[in-house]
């Protein structure tokens, strides 16, 4: 018990705890955006159960990298070489991850271009997807979790060699994206238009995803700082149209009933 909560009774475990912890929490935003995402195409009472079974497995595959650091420290190895360039196997990893993001998010913005009668048919067909959609939906959930979390974990096996404060840090980040998606499907499903800012977000991930496995790195803080000012944006249009609606209601309701022009 000592070697797995020992960390506890020491201010410098605590303190690898609370930056891993933040570190996998501020990661994981472009992470919950696809979880909402993904899991908005099955029915609302199926939604819940999609994302947390999603992020359940993925914390189970998170701690099981954990659990294996020399393969994971590995990762870095050079294992193809094509020309000038070197791939290891995060790279290929990343360029596939981001690959699919790319696909992925062009896809559902098609779907959004897409005459509102075809879309409605498109999103009753998934509605009656059965089991085959939402386990589809799942194993996309978990993929994808784990994609965007090798970066993360490859930078805390960097930042400490105690597994038990690692695997502390994903359990509390898994809790809060599995809270996070669901607040964040349910406002994407209110405002309908920031599923497109969402969908644009991804599609940087993804972008950035497959230029860093090729080996570009770009930092992240550029990406989170885009994302956060069209954030800003659009909450501040949410709140515009709301209160228009809200003045249209009053007006009618304070207007004056139609005078009754029946003939005497």
């Amino acid at each position: 018990m000592e070697a797995i909560f020992g960390w506890m009774m020491s201010p410098a475990g605590w303190a690898s705890f609370v930056t891993l912890a933040a570190l996998e929490i501020v990661l994981g935003i472009d992470n919950v955006i696809f979880i909402s995402i993904a899991a908005s195409r099955l029915p609302k009472h199926r939604q819940l159960a999609a994302r947390q079974l999603g992020l359940t497995l993925a914390l189970v595959f998170r701690i099981a990298l954990l659990s294996v650091l020399v393969w994971l420290t590995g990762l870095t190895a050079t294992v193809l070489t094509l020309g000038p360039l070197d791939f290891s196997a995060r790279d290929l990893i990343l360029i596939a991850g981001g690959g699919y993001l790319l696909w992925k998010a062009g896809q559902e913005v098609g779907e959004m271009l897409r005459p509102p009668a075809h879309a409605a048919a498109l999103k009753g067909e998934d509605a009656t997807g059965g089991p085959d959609l939402f386990v589809l939906v799942v194993a996309q959930i978990a993929v994808i979790d784990v994609v965007f979390a090798i970066d993360s974990i490859v930078t805390a096996v960097g930042m400490t060699n105690e597994l038990p404060i690692m695997i502390a840090a994903v359990v509390v980040a898994i809790i809060v994206m599995m809270f996070a998606s669901g607040i964040l499907s349910e406002f994407i499903e209110q405002n309908p238009s920031t599923k497109m800012l969402a969908l644009m977000f991804l599609l940087l991930v993804g972008l950035m995803l497959v230029v860093d496995g090729f080996g570009v790195h770009v930092p992240r803080g550029y990406l989170y700082a885009a994302l956060g000012f069209a954030a800003v944006v659009e909450l501040f249009s949410v709140l515009a149209r709301r209160a228009e609606l809200a003045a249209a209601t009053v007006e009618d309701v304070a207007a004056p009933a139609p005078a009754d022009n029946k003939a005497p």
